[in-house]
């Protein structure tokens, strides 16, 4: 047996010690039982739908009276419709088509936003429903209560409100006036054509409909549908522009065309 000296043999077992100690509290570091963190879930949708392709060339014809007559070519240039510029077609999309008739043109679009919350504790769920409730209050509008991030008021199949699983409740209060430039007659929604929040569309959805000017004398109506399906915003925007500056767009039939689509788009991409 090699002869060590008891000063290297006592360094030997030191070292030895020292290096036990290490390794079990680095094993103690390891074991489980520490905080985690969990990730909130992500949102139902990944991508969205190619949105000159969204809207069916039988409804095209149906929102866009003035194409029907015209050749086959100037038709297929009208449906086809024009992509909306964006920098993010995994984020945003969208679409639109114009139409002119003797009478009235007709204008058309259509936008997808998918939202992504960059929050690990915030769902896309939940921060697609902070933004469309920003959409609904920039509108004149308020559910009877705003989801927050966090709150799980995002959760799909929820609703926005208590409001929008009422088909026949409005935003405004019981007798108030028609919205300026409504014709009173009856809507899809009992009869109401005031700006209001929807039911049965999506998890939340409201309508606008607007009167503006065009130019110095002509009338031009604009109706717009927005809903949310999980962390999907879809906007539908309808307008008409009568050519004569006396007449005013019909609120009614403007608002059941913008509706019936939106239903559409909502169908379609919930497949």
């Amino acid at each position: 047996m090699a002869y060590v000296p008891g000063v290297a043999l006592l360094a030997v077992l030191a070292a030895g010690c020292s290096a036990g100690s290490d390794g079990d509290a680095t094993d103690a570091d390891s074991k489980p039982g520490g905080p985690t963190v969990t990730s909130a879930p992500p949102g139902k949708y990944r991508t969205l739908p190619a949105p000159c392709r969204a809207v069916p060339r039988g409804t095209l014809r149906d929102l866009l009276p003035g194409a029907v007559p015209l050749p086959e070519d100037q038709q297929e240039r009208i449906f086809r419709g024009t992509p909306s510029v964006t920098y993010d077609t995994d984020r945003k999309v969208g679409c639109t088509w114009k139409a002119d008739a003797p009478d009235a043109s007709r204008n058309l679009s259509i936008d997808f936003e998918r939202v992504v919350s960059y929050d690990p504790a915030v769902s896309d769920d939940d921060r697609a429903a902070v933004v469309y409730a920003k959409k609904e209050e920039a509108a004149g509008l308020s559910s009877a209560s705003a989801p927050s991030a966090g709150t799980g008021g995002g959760k799909p199949g929820s609703g926005g409100s208590a409001d929008a699983q009422d088909p026949d409740s409005t935003a405004s209060a019981p007798g108030s006036p028609p919205a300026s430039g409504s014709s009173g007659t009856a809507g899809d929604d009992g009869g109401d054509l005031r700006p209001r929040v929807l039911g049965g569309l999506g998890d939340a959805a409201f309508l606008d409909d607007q009167p503006t000017r065009a130019g110095s004398a002509a009338q031009q109506r604009t109706v717009s549908v927005v809903f949310r399906t999980s962390n999907v915003i879809v906007t539908v925007r309808y307008a008409e522009q009568p050519a004569l500056v006396t007449k005013v767009p019909d609120s009614g039939e403007l608002q059941e065309k913008a509706q019936a689509l939106a239903r559409k788009l909502a169908e379609a991409i919930s497949e």
